[in-house]
């Protein structure tokens, strides 16, 4: 009988220690992943004024704008850092031109651009998806700066290509790996499961 029991109790103790080893595989790799990917993009967070329709509209031509303007000071750029340091001393310029979009509407809100980190949700875009996570951003706000948020990604440029006829894979050519790619594009089959799983690490380990 103790034998029998001994037994069952080493099934017990090994049924744990695989689920714990199993925990610990998929934790170091998803937190991998989402640190890997955050340290290769500078991602866009933009909010507009209030929720009403025309503050929201205003938020959308400021993001043309900024995305634009910050585009042309990134072409040939392939590092993260690097767009960064490019664009840390160029905020009033970037502000500039979101403000001049909101001008020729006849809106004098105040546009303000910063550079900070900051949690993003999962978000889908056309063409890819983004895990969440902590980024390094550049945040534009919009008067009160109290209405819904924008987000997406404007360094590599993945969001100008998902409105153009560069592909996803073209703008992050340089940039991101090709797993990385397959990562947010969903070649690989499975960025569903995998983004859950990366916020489920997140969660169990306080990383939000």
């Amino acid at each position: 009988m103790r034998t029998s029991t001994s037994f069952k109790l080493r099934l017990w103790e090994a049924a744990l220690f695989l689920a714990f080893g199993l925990t610990l595989t998929v934790g170091v790799w998803a937190s991998a992943s989402e640190t890997a990917l955050a340290g290769r993009v500078l991602r866009l967070h933009v909010v507009a004024n209030s929720d009403s329709e025309a503050d929201q509209a205003r938020k959308l031509l400021v993001r043309d704008a900024v995305l634009t303007r910050a585009s042309r000071l990134l072409e040939g750029v392939r590092d993260r850092r690097e767009a960064e340091e490019i664009l840390a001393p160029r905020l009033d310029e970037l502000a500039q031109a979101g403000a001049e979009a909101l001008a020729r509407t006849g809106n004098r809100d105040r546009v303000a651009v910063t550079l900070d980190d900051q949690w993003f949700p999962t978000k889908e875009y056309d063409g890819f998806s983004l895990p969440a996570g902590q980024y390094r951003a550049l945040k534009v706000t919009v008067g009160a700066g109290r209405g819904r948020n924008w987000w997406c990604v404007v360094f590599p440029p993945l969001c100008l290509a998902s409105v153009s006829e560069q592909s996803v894979e073209s703008a992050a050519e340089g940039v991101l790996s090709e797993d990385q790619v397959a990562l947010i594009t969903g070649q690989d089959g499975g960025y569903v499961l995998k983004f859950r799983l990366i916020e489920w690490w997140q969660e169990l380990t306080g990383g939000k």
